[in-house]
């Protein structure tokens, strides 16, 4: 007789339920998977058949089939092990189907029947949730991140024994936790680098607070050794808290690719993803036969941070320009697509020139025309038509470098304008459903980013003078948008707008 146990599968950073039939047919030993399964999946067979027998219960002595519906999507991973092997203890009568019909199985087993972590259970089990499914069991080291799904009962196991015992002498209990407890970190963390120990360059810094606060693109352009790095890492200091819905988006992301602690099951910081420029596009877009997301998903809610961006090949960065106009990407293969969010802050830092020194001060340029040109070059046009804040960041002076005096401000004070321009910016589109003014949609720029007559012929004249497309004037709006939130004004002026067409300037044509 047939037996059906639900599980779930992954398909980008959504599950949905898999039903895993299993029947005993009259033929020689053995065991089929089938279902359109992967080579980890069918690998399961030699798993599962010892970790039954080393957890002291028989295997059937006839041909065990297994069925992973629906069978047209394919099925990837090692969390199939738990459900396949209960699905063949029910037809051994070490358990009945009734006792499992409320609920989901999730875990690898090994040989000796221990049940081990496996990727991407916050997804599985938030599928298997909204599949009507009230009860989960899962590996131990998994059930604190799954119990971040509120509504259905999660218990942990550590052995397939556990599991079994569960049903028929001692249940296990269901693993709670409180998710105010990982918020409350949020507020509380230390980093590493500070804008305190930054010299001078108070107008980058002050970029770098409008780009926190509005969720905008930069790039910085100086010289060698003029701070620029520095600035890129004491950014992740001054940025935001997680919203919730932000902490369980990401905590999904970092579930899928392993990257989540068993003792942190809630993603608490905003990412911050340095990426060298020897990575390839499927890399940092996401990809692979088996598509995975890549560093501009993992960067999702965070910052992508390009250091001497004009190294990256420039195939590399024309495959940003649609993610970072959609927020997301998809990826596509024969059978089927797969969308990935890609709602992050893009962090450039470059030299002006191939030799560092083009408008440097102290130091003479060696670089042609021709050099110049073709060095820049490798950033397009509509590629710079995204990124909201282009900064030049000088060489310090002596007297910046000799400096004692700490008067500098700290991240925690910039930090706090941060969160309280965001606050007005989440209070704004409470019903819109964007999170910051980088988000905004041409229907909501019409909106919220209204100027007055005056206003208008400010930028009359900046479009004729900065030759500013379509997406630039928008871009535009929304960057005066976010400095008038932090100045908490409710309109914006022109002197809003002047401040935003000073980080617009043309970068083929700057020193």
């Amino acid at each position: 007789m047939v037996n059906i146990v639900k599980t779930a599968s992954v398909v980008g950073i959504n599950a949905y339920e898999v039903s895993v039939e299993t029947d005993v047919v009259n033929s020689l030993p053995g065991m089929a998977i089938v279902g359109l399964p992967d080579t980890s999946v069918t690998e399961s067979r030699d798993r599962v058949k010892s970790a039954i027998k080393n957890s002291g219960y028989t295997f059937p002595s006839r041909k065990v089939v297994v069925n992973l519906a629906p069978a047209d999507l394919k099925k990837v991973g090692t969390s199939f092990d738990l459900p396949i092997a209960v699905g063949i203890l029910i037809e051994e009568e070490v358990l009945n189907s009734q006792q499992v019909e409320d609920y989901a199985f999730i875990g690898e087993l090994s040989l000796d029947g221990t049940i081990r972590a496996v990727p991407g259970v916050l997804p599985l089990v938030l599928g298997l949730k909204n599949a009507g499914i009230k009860n989960v069991i899962v590996p131990e080291s998994n059930a604190k991140e799954a119990a971040l799904n509120a509504g259905i009962n999660v218990y942990g196991a550590q052995h397939l024994t556990d599991v079994v015992n569960h049903f028929t002498q001692n249940k296990l209990s269901a693993v709670q936790v409180d998710v105010k407890d990982y918020l409350s970190k949020m507020y509380n963390q230390d980093y590493t680098f500070d804008f305190k120990s930054v010299k001078g360059q108070s107008k980058a810094k002050k970029a770098l607070e409008i780009a926190a606060a509005g969720g905008h693109n930069v790039i910085m352009t100086g010289s060698p050794g003029s701070g620029k790095t520095l600035m890129a890492k004491c950014f992740a200091s001054i940025l935001p808290p997680l919203e919730l819905e932000e902490a369980l988006e990401l905590t999904k992301i970092y579930s899928i690719c392993g990257l989540l602690s068993a003792d942190e099951p809630l993603m608490t910081k905003r990412p911050f993803r340095s990426v060298h420029h020897t990575a390839s596009a499927n890399g940092i877009i996401g990809g692979g036969s088996t598509p995975k997301p890549g560093e501009i998903t993992l960067a999702n809610r965070g910052v992508l941070f390009l250091d001497e961006m004009t190294e990256f090949p420039r195939q590399i960065l024309e495959v940003l320009r649609q993610p970072l106009e959609d927020g997301e990407i998809v990826i596509s293969r024969a059978k089927h697509s797969i969308k990935y969010p890609a709602k992050f802050m893009l962090l450039g830092a470059m030299n002006p020139c191939p030799c560092g020194f083009l408008g440097d001060k102290e130091k003479m340029c060696t670089c042609t025309d021709f050099q110049i040109n073709r060095y820049r070059a490798k950033l397009s046009g509509p590629l710079l038509d995204r990124i909201d804040i282009q900064i030049d960041v000088p060489r310090l002076t002596p007297a910046e470098l000799l400096a004692t005096k700490e008067d500098e401000q700290d991240s925690k004070t910039i930090r706090n304008r941060v969160i309280k321009a965001r606050q007005i910016q989440a209070k704004r589109y409470v019903n819109d459903g964007v999170l910051t003014n980088s988000e905004l949609t041409p229907a909501l720029i019409k909106k919220y980013c209204q100027i007055d007559e005056k206003s208008k012929e400010l930028m009359k004249v900046a479009i004729v003078k900065y030759q500013l497309s379509g997406r630039k004037y928008d871009r535009v709006l929304k960057l005066a948008r976010t400095i008038a939130d932090l100045d908490d004004s409710e309109n914006i002026s022109q002197n809003h707008l002047m401040q935003a067409l000073q980080y617009k300037m043309d970068f083929n044509n700057e020193q």
